[in-house]
């Protein structure tokens, strides 16, 4: 009971000291890991709408599926994104990954968890960074953010299950196909026994084409995973948006 009114006492004078602050923005707002009323006009939440698959927005349908998943059903059985791509949710992914700001890991994560599937035994694994990129960034984004949705969900997470065995260059203005090109036999997995009859999760901060996820649900597929999910932070829904 002490120890939990220290810590409260403690919590309360760092949050006079430090109040949160909009992860958009920066201006003060009342909970941590949030965005102010003035940001919050301008994200667009996808959440569980869209293709039951892809997760694309729909139109005009009540079908479930969308034309393209009903034609060729994907490897990834369920993908999902918490917001659409676009000028904030750029500059949090960019933050994140070259402003090293981790802290913003946790924020993506709060509101990417409610999207994260409950199919089967599952497994977080985050997209992996070839160790060039690694060594040269220090950190994997998409690994923060597989561990702290395990820790808000409590499913485990593995950021050493999948490698990238394979350096690929940025697939920025690549077509689909040299995109598929380009990322094809990158990956391999660890231990494909850990891997076996389990629901595995791909987490990664932003979805544009889907061919680096792809690539990865191929390898995982082949050592054993019975399911692959994908959540990310972000994703394009504008072709547009591809080339920026």
């Amino acid at each position: 009971m002490i120890r939990q009114l220290i810590t409260m006492a403690a919590r309360s004078a760092l949050d006079f000291a430090l109040p949160p602050r909009c992860a958009g923005c920066g201006t003060i707002v009342g909970e941590v890991h949030s965005f102010c009323a003035e940001c919050w006009k301008t994200v667009d939440f996808l959440g569980h709408s869209g293709c039951s698959a892809c997760g694309l927005p729909l139109q005009a349908t009540e079908s479930a599926l969308c034309g393209a998943c009903l034609a060729r059903p994907p490897r990834i059985s369920r993908t999902r994104a918490a917001v659409a791509y676009d000028e904030l949710a750029r500059s949090l992914a960019i933050r994140l990954k070259y402003g090293r700001k981790v802290a913003i890991a946790r924020t993506m994560a709060r509101y990417m968890a409610p999207l994260v599937g409950d199919e089967g035994e599952r497994l977080l694994v985050p997209v992996p960074l070839h160790r060039s990129r690694l060594w040269r960034r220090g950190f994997n984004q998409s690994a923060l953010v597989a561990h702290e949705l395990s820790r808000r969900l409590g499913i485990p997470a593995d950021a050493m299950a999948l490698r990238r065995v394979r350096r690929t260059p940025p697939l920025k203005g690549m077509s689909p196909q040299q995109r598929r090109r380009t990322v094809a036999g990158a990956f391999r997995v660890r231990d494909p026994g850990a891997l076996a009859g389990k629901t595995v999760i791909l987490v990664d901060d932003v979805l544009t084409t889907g061919s680096t996820a792809e690539a990865c649900a191929r390898t995982l597929k082949r050592a054993g995973a019975a399911r692959i999910e994908l959540v990310s932070w972000a994703r394009v829904v504008k072709p547009s948006q591809l080339m920026r």
